[in-house]
C-alpha cells in the first residue's frame, strides 16, 4: 500500500518503490496491517521504523486495504495541497477499511483532523513511534509467534534495496518565516553519532549502495548534542556533520558505496566537508543539496533565514576551486511577501553568476 500502482511492467518503472518485503501468506490468526506513507524522504524513514517496530511484534503487512485489519495513514502536512492529499488518503482508508490510525505531521492537528473524519481510531503526532504502536494494540491486539516471526537485519524498507535514507536528526531550531516544520517536528534532536554509523553500517551490510542522509537542517547535526562525542571503532568521534561525513564515506570503497548529503544550509563549517568530497578514497559524494530560497539580502531577512549574512557566492567559488566535480542542487521561493522586481532580479542575476547543477 506505500506503493502506486501501475499498468507499466516493473523493469519500465525504475522510480517505483517495491511493496514492503514480507509478501507471505498470513498465518492462522496473525494480525496484518497496512501503510499509507505519505510527505518527504523523513516521513518514509518513520513509516519504516513503526513498520519494523510492528513486524517484530508478530503483525504482518498487507499490500491492500482488504487483507488488512487496520491501516495507518502517515500524512503531510507542510502545504495545503499535503494537507487535502492526507485527508483524503484517510477518508479512502476509512471507506475501504474502516479502522484508521492516523499519524505524522498532519496529526500535529488532531482537531483539524477529526472535524473532517470523526470517525478515526486515533491520532497521533510526527515520529511518535509509541504511540502509533499503543494505538495499534488498542486496535488490533498483537499475537506474535516467535518461532516464525523473524525480522532482517536491516529491518522493514520501503525504499529498492540499493539505497535507504540515513536520518540522523528530527526538528529544526530555525523560525523561517515560511515553514511550519519547527510547529509540528519540534525543536532540533539529533541522534548520536554512533547509532547513526551502526545503523549504516547495517544498512551497508545487507547491500545498500547509496545512502541518502537526512535532516530537516543537516548542517546544524549535533549542535542540540553539544557535539557530544562517543566511541567508534577506536577512535572518540563526534556529534557534528563533519566527523559523522568522515566515517559515513569509509564504511565501504568508493567504487562500492555513495554516501549523498540532503538539506545542508551553507553554513561557514561546510567547506570543511569538500576536501572530504575531493577524496577519490571517501564515499562522500562530490554533491550539496542546499535550499538558498533566494539571494537578496532583504528577501532572506524578511524570510528569516538562517544564513542570510552568508556571502554564499564566495563559499561556492571556494568549494569548486577545492572540488571541480563538486555537483551544486538547490531550492528557490519566489513571490514571497514583499519581493520587488528588483529584488527578483537580483536572484536571476544571481543564479547566472552560482551556474548551480
Amino acid at each position: 500500500m506505500t506503493s502506486t500502482p501501475s499498468s507499466n511492467p516493473p523493469s519500465l518503472r525504475p522510480d517505483l518503490a517495491p511493496e514492503p518485503q514480507f509478501r507471505d501468506a498470513p498465518r492462522d490468526g496473525q494480525p496484518t496491517l497496512g501503510m499509507v506513507s505519505l510527505g518527504c524522504p523523513k516521513a518514509l524513514v518513520d513509516s519504516e521504523r513503526i513498520l519494523t517496530r510492528l513486524r517484530a511484534e508478530g503483525y504482518g503487512i498487507s499490500p491492500d486495504y482488504a487483507g488488512a485489519d487496520a491501516v495507518i495513514v502517515n500524512t503531510c502536512g507542510f502545504l495545503d495541497s499535503a494537507k487535502a492529499e492526507s485527508l483524503e488518503a484517510i477518508g479512502e482508508a476509512l471507506k475501504e477499511n474502516g479502522k484508521v490510525i492516523v499519524t505524522g505531521c498532519l496529526g500535529a492537528e488532531p482537531e483539524y483532523i477529526r472535524e473532517h473524519h470523526p470517525r478515526i481510531h486515533a491520532v497521533t503526532g510526527p515520529h511518535q513511534y509509541e504511540q502509533v504502536l499503543d494505538a495499534v494494540h488498542s486496535a488490533v491486539p498483537p499475537s506474535p509467534n516467535p518461532y516464525v516471526d523473524l525480522l532482517p537485519a536491516a529491518g522493514v524498507k520501503l525504499t529498492p534495496r540499493h539505497f535507504s535514507y540515513l536520518k540522523i536528526s528530527e526538528g529544526c531550531n530555525h523560525k523561517c518565516k515560511f515553514c511550519i516544520i519547527p510547529d509540528m517536528r519540534g525543536k532540533l534532536a539529533s541522534r548520536p553519532v554512533h547509532a547513526v554509523l551502526r545503523e549504516a553500517e547495517k544498512l551497508v551490510g545487507v547491500g545498500v549502495r547509496e545512502l541518502l542522509v537526512i535532516s530537516q537542517d543537516t548542517s546544524a547535526y549535533g549542535l542540540d548534542r553539544k557535539y557530544s562525542t562517543h566511541p567508534w571503532k577506536g577512535e572518540e568521534v563526534r556529534s557534528h556533520i563533519l566527523d559523522l561525513s568522515r566515517e559515513l564515506g569509509r564504511l565501504a570503497p568508493a567504487d562500492e558505496l555513495w554516501v549523498r548529503l540532503h538539506y545542508v544550509y551553507p553554513y561557514p563549517y561546510v567547506r570543511d566537508l569538500i576536501p572530504l568530497m575531493a577524496d577519490p578514497d571517501n564515499a562522500l559524494l562530490p554533491y550539496l543539496d542546499i535550499p538558498f530560497q533566494h539571494a537578496h539580502p532583504d528577501v532572506l531577512r524578511r524570510m528569516a533565514r538562517p544564513a542570510a549574512a552568508a556571502k554564499t557566492l564566495d563559499e561556492i567559488r571556494a568549494w569548486r576551486a577545492t572540488c571541480p566535480d563538486i555537483t551544486l542542487r538547490s531550492t528557490f521561493i519566489v513571490g514571497f511577501p514583499g519581493e520587488t522586481e528588483a529584488e527578483f532580479q537580483h536572484l536571476l542575476d544571481w543564479m547566472d553568476e552560482a551556474q548551480l547543477d
